[in-house]
């Protein structure tokens, strides 16, 4: 993911350099977890060990695999010598050489699903679920550092933006332990460490409890607010909420307002009709921020769309 992986540690390599990207990622489905561990948490962290064993190995595979292209295989980043270390092969090398300097990410979904799922409450509605969510979080990255160590490779922790998954993880969950309040009765799972997106919480707030995820999440993390309607006439607040997040140590925020428009008059603004208040048309796009990028609805799948209609604004 672009907008997610942040690529700046390098074990094999210069630190802080372009010309480089995330190999591959797997996601853990959080939630699963909490459910077949029933309230024991010894029992969950066994499974939460096993299932990122699982997920380390299966990266370090893909990696071998990827390891054994040669330059002529991937004739634009390699043959164009895009990628670090990639200048120094020929066509028929493998790209080995140049691959150790990328990263292999493993993400979560879920963390507040989960939470509910163990405590009763997620980490937005009871401080305990916030420091459970917190030791969770810290305890997959100290997993993943290990990683790093056995392997001499790039592992990093993954907050998931999860667009298709939040909806197929939920799906086949429901399917096999019935509908559970709190987890299961929606369509998508909350994305990675994400407060529920529609908790009433103000801004303040949420920032607060997001905000100390980002350090645990090296492959890139987001948290964003939703207001109501654009702040172009109200810049002290976004500089308010930004300076918040600064203050918070939030590595990756957004502010979120909606835009609409016409696409037959070329009127602009938040538009609640169907049909456009100046010209009456039909012909109304509306953009929205899907998870790190913005997008029209009309891209949405299905889960996002329905987490779209439970957005809440935050004061």
């Amino acid at each position: 993911m672009g907008c997610r992986t942040r690529v700046i540690a390098n074990r094999r390599g210069p630190e802080v350099t372009d010309s480089r990207g995330n190999l591959s990622f797997t996601t853990i489905n959080l939630p699963r977890l909490a459910i077949k561990a029933e309230r024991n948490l010894e029992n969950f962290y066994r499974k939460l060990s096993g299932v990122m064993d699982l997920a380390i190995r299966q990266l370090y595979h893909r990696y071998t695999v990827q390891a054994k292209l040669k330059v002529k295989d991937m004739p634009f980043i390699m043959g164009q010598k895009l990628y670090l270390d990639s200048e120094h092969l020929e066509p028929d090398d493998h790209i080995e050489e140049a691959i150790k300097h990328g990263t292999l990410s493993v993400g979560f979904i879920g963390l507040a699903e989960a939470l509910t799922a163990l405590t009763g409450r997620n980490h937005g509605e009871d401080e305990e679920s916030q420091a459970l969510g917190l030791e969770i979080v810290a305890f997959m990255r100290s997993v993943i550092d290990k990683a790093c160590d056995e392997y001499n490779l790039n592992y990093t922790l993954l907050a998931t933006p999860a667009e298709g998954l939040s909806g197929r993880f939920v799906e086949l969950d429901s399917k096999e332990f019935g509908l559970i309040p709190g987890v299961t009765t929606k369509d998508y799972y909350t994305n990675s460490f994400h407060v529920p997106v529609d908790l009433p919480i103000s801004a303040y707030d949420k920032i607060g409890l997001e905000a100390p995820y980002h350090k645990y999440c090296n492959a890139g993390h987001i948290s964003y607010i939703e207001m109501a309607s654009p702040p172009a006439h109200n810049p002290e607040a976004v500089e308010a909420i930004i300076r918040h997040m600064r203050d918070c140590d939030m590595g990756y925020g957004g502010i979120n307002f909606p835009v609409d428009f016409c696409t037959s008059c070329s009127l602009m603004g938040v538009i609640n009709e169907d049909t456009c208040p100046r010209c009456g048309s039909a012909s109304i796009r509306r953009v929205r921020r899907i998870t790190g990028y913005l997008s029209t609805t009309d891209r949405f799948n299905d889960s996002k769309l329905s987490e779209l209609r439970d957005r809440v604004t935050h004061i």
